[in-house]
């Protein structure tokens, strides 16, 4: 891989990471058209990077609500902060499961653009739905509303279906307040994300033959895009203006079927 290869892997990345269109679907077309592979031992270590520069990016961006928690989990009394700690890992049980006991299955018997076009013409059907319907505007994500919106997270693992669109769809499904949704949609995936970087590493996937200027380049792109992706993507919830990503979903969908019979 070079290095205008990988900047263009962090844009995608950065870019789709937040946006409701799917970044495993948009990297494995990306990588398909660039002729990379990111399922080789060396680009998924840069694949990893880039999920690790998404995840910082989503640090800076949300870095009062972060340190807001991480203050709050340390006071003797139950309160506000560990409550929506306690939902997050709640909404992480089910992407834990799928991660530990399915993830392999997966990605060997789902990684092709044929499904990634079905999966992202079901975001788009996901997403029409939110758009359609009639908020409750509910002011906290419940418990039983956390482990739902972690279910949809765990369906996201298919390649093709977003997991910002999928989780925010179902927030908004079951009648939460459009910005409380979008800033827990984008907390909850920080820790499966880390956990399957470390499972990855133990497993040996961390390859080390990867040359140091793309991956620092690649790192560097998905960074500064996934911040403004972040930044951007926040705005357009609160103006319920999901209906667009859902129009695009449909085409990159259609195209990526018509692609794999052709």
């Amino acid at each position: 891989m070079d290095t205008i290869q990988a900047i263009i892997l962090g844009i995608v990345q950065g870019l789709t990471e937040f946006l409701p269109v799917s970044s495993s679907g948009h990297l494995m077309l990306a990588s398909e058209i660039l002729g990379t592979d990111l399922s080789s031992a060396d680009d998924l270590t840069f694949s990893l990077t880039l999920h690790a520069a998404t995840v910082l990016s989503t640090i800076v961006v949300l870095w009062h609500e972060v340190w807001r928690l991480l203050k709050g989990v340390f006071s003797r009394h139950f309160n506000e902060e560990q409550a929506y700690i306690l939902k997050i890992v709640i909404s992480m049980i089910p992407v834990g499961v799928v991660g530990f006991c399915l993830m392999d299955y997966i990605e060997a018997a789902f990684s092709s653009v044929l499904v990634v076009g079905i999966m992202l013409l079901c975001t788009a059907a996901l997403l029409s739905f939110a758009y359609k319907a009639k908020p409750r505007q509910k002011e906290n994500i419940s418990y039983r509303d956390a482990f739902i919106i972690g279910l949809a997270q765990a369906c996201a693992t298919l390649p093709g279906l977003s997991r910002s669109g999928t989780t925010i769809a179902t927030g908004l499904l079951l009648g939460n307040k459009k910005e409380t949704v979008a800033q827990f949609s984008f907390l909850m995936v920080l820790p499966p994300i880390l956990g399957n970087a470390l499972l990855d590493i133990l497993k040996g996937d961390f390859g080390g033959g990867v040359d140091i200027i793309p991956l620092i380049a690649g790192f560097v792109a998905a960074f500064v895009t996934g911040c403004l992706a972040c930044k951007f993507m926040l705005e357009i919830v609160k103006r319920g203006k999901l209906i667009w990503f859902a129009v695009y979903c449909a085409i990159v969908g259609v195209v990526a079927i018509a692609t794999y019979f052709i």
